[in-house]
């Protein structure tokens, strides 16, 4: 390749401990988790201090990056135990964070006294829109900022040519968008007391509405697209797998997954796609052309909500949106992460939705491939033969037809 591009970094959310490791070993090269407090992700599991620093000393081992979000719109209220928790973080040592995602700048200020060791990354909540923005923040001692969701290419181009060569730009390349600007948005504590800006989004962007008169209260007035309604806020989910090349033109140093509330299957589908079309692009572009194909059917196989290239190419339009329902395209279903294995070749792991003997599954491995395979025999946790799992959350051992099994092996099946 003669074009030399900046070093990118693919960087992959993780809500829990096991989701984190599947983003190391699925293709990340950096992660990021939240505490139990000042994340944008409540309602997330996230990360206990001794889950968050077990995690650090995984990622760590294997060469990947953690960073940590603190990015609320922070009150009063939270400064003091702001503090307390950058200390604890800074405690960890040798297993702190490599980086904090901050928006606010008093808490941006707590941590350049209390961690100077950890660097701080500007969050997409501060809405970062220009290069003025970009620079202001690096005059005060940060190290990368997230741009805004509501930057084209074109722009943040623009932006990397106006802001010095060692200051790094990160961007969501992919997963669900928000109407609101940069997420600042009002409306789940308006209808239920919930603050998204301080990590306990409701998504009411998702809900059904209707028009109501004020003289004719109770006479709901339905928005209708067609018979089955119109969701007005609700957008599509941002993928830019197909558009590798224009996203590395545009200088950007970290591709951005979101989704700290997805599930592992969904990571680690959403990591080894991102991860294979960056390394064929860089290794050829003509390679990444020839895959594309694989690229758009295994990012198929995830959770989402149709697909949309967002504001990268200019303003969004109407097809941008979804109107008229508010669910998931599921074409692959969950069923678990192999946990060992042990001397007969069953794979044992906690059962997620339920299947049974003589199932079609597929093994998806770290590496890219998927192997297809028929359960054999199944467990129970007292080494019983049962015929299908129903209940979720189990523990079950499985014998497959293929015995190319490993721990952290995950294992689909075709929902259609």
């Amino acid at each position: 390749m003669d074009k030399k591009y900046r070093k990118t970094e693919l960087l992959v959310p993780a809500g829990s401990l096991e989701v984190l490791k599947i983003a190391v070993l699925y293709g990340a090269d950096a992660v990021y988790i939240g505490g139990d407090m000042y994340g944008l992700r409540a309602r997330a599991k996230n990360f206990t201090l001794d889950k968050m620093e077990e995690g650090i000393a995984f990622a760590h081992s294997r060469g990947v990056k953690v960073y940590v979000t603190a990015n609320i719109t922070a009150h009063d209220r939270d400064l003091e135990g702001i503090r307390k928790y950058f200390n604890e973080l800074n405690a960890l040592g040798v297993n702190r964070p490599d980086a904090l995602i901050i928006s606010d700048p008093g808490v941006f200020t707590i941590a350049r006294e209390v961690c100077p060791e950890i660097d701080i990354h500007i969050s997409t909540q501060a809405n970062n829109v220009n290069s003025g923005t970009y620079n202001f923040w690096r005059s005060l001692g940060a190290t990368r900022v997230v741009s805004a969701r509501e930057l084209s290419l074109k722009e943040i181009k623009t932006i990397r040519e106006s802001i010095p060569e060692d200051f790094e730009i990160e961007t969501f390349v992919h997963g669900a968008m928000c109407i609101s600007h940069s997420g600042r948005c009002l409306l789940s504590h308006y209808f239920t007391g919930r603050d998204a800006n301080l990590g306990a989004c409701t998504h009411p962007c998702r809900w059904k509405y209707y028009i109501v008169e004020e003289k004719r209260p109770g006479e709901y007035l339905p928005i209708e697209e067609n018979e089955r309604g119109t969701y007005i806020f609700n957008s599509k989910d941002l993928c830019m797998i197909e558009h590798i090349p224009d996203l590395m033109d545009a200088g950007i140093d970290s591709f951005k997954i979101e989704g700290r509330m997805k599930t592992a299957l969904y990571v680690a589908c959403v990591a080894r796609t991102y991860r294979k079309a960056i390394d064929d692009f860089l290794e050829s572009p003509e390679k990444y052309e020839k895959n594309k194909d694989w690229y758009l059917d295994e990012i198929a196989k995830c959770t989402y909500r149709q697909y949309t290239t967002g504001f990268f190419y200019g303003p969004t339009t109407h097809e941008a949106q979804i109107y008229d329902n508010n669910t998931y395209v599921t074409n692959y279903i969950f069923l678990g992460i192999i946990d060992r294995m042990d001397e007969d070749g069953i794979a044992w792991f906690q059962q997620k939705n339920k299947f049974s003997v003589g199932d079609k599954i597929e093994i998806m491995k770290p590496d890219g491939s998927n192997i297809d395979a028929e359960v054999l025999e199944m467990y129970n946790e007292d080494h019983e033969a049962i015929e299908n799992c129903p209940h979720a959350s189990v523990m079950v051992g499985v014998k497959l037809s293929s015995t190319n099994l490993k721990e952290f092996d995950i294992l689909r099946v075709s929902g259609e």
